[in-house]
């Protein structure tokens, strides 16, 4: 029993030393546009970007639908989402890279919607409409 034992062992040892002696080594070499570099920098830039919204609205579902068909009819040029926050629906709109950029459309906002305001979305609630 121990002389098998030991052939045991030693075939698994002769197996060890095989594999690691015969073992290859190898080398990848990845050829890419530059283009990609430059396009993966820009989108860490824009992950790291200040997002700004103004809520227009907050309440229930169905005045939500009207006022956010009222702006787009209105001011066509920023987009508007309405988000789900309990118990309330929320009309956001726009997507401003700055603090100025924002206060200047909420400027233009404010003459029909009173109640709006700034706000920074939290940075796990940052989504295109």
């Amino acid at each position: 029993m121990k002389i098998k034992a030991l052939k045991s062992l030693l075939f698994i040892a002769f197996l060890m030393v095989n594999l690691t002696a015969f073992s290859q080594e190898g080398e990848v070499t990845v050829i890419q546009d530059k283009a990609i570099d430059k396009l993966l920098e820009f989108k860490k830039d824009l992950r790291t970007q200040e997002i700004y919204k103004i809520q227009i609205y907050s309440g229930s579902y169905a005045m939500a639908e009207k006022t956010k068909s009222e702006f787009r009819n209105s001011y066509g040029q920023w987009p508007v989402s309405m988000e789900f926050n309990t118990p309330n629906y929320k009309i956001w709109v726009g997507n401003f890279r700055s603090r100025l950029e924002a206060d200047r459309a909420l400027l233009r906002i404010k003459r029909k919607y009173m109640n709006a305001f700034i706000f920074q979305p939290k940075s796990d609630k940052k989504r295109e409409p």
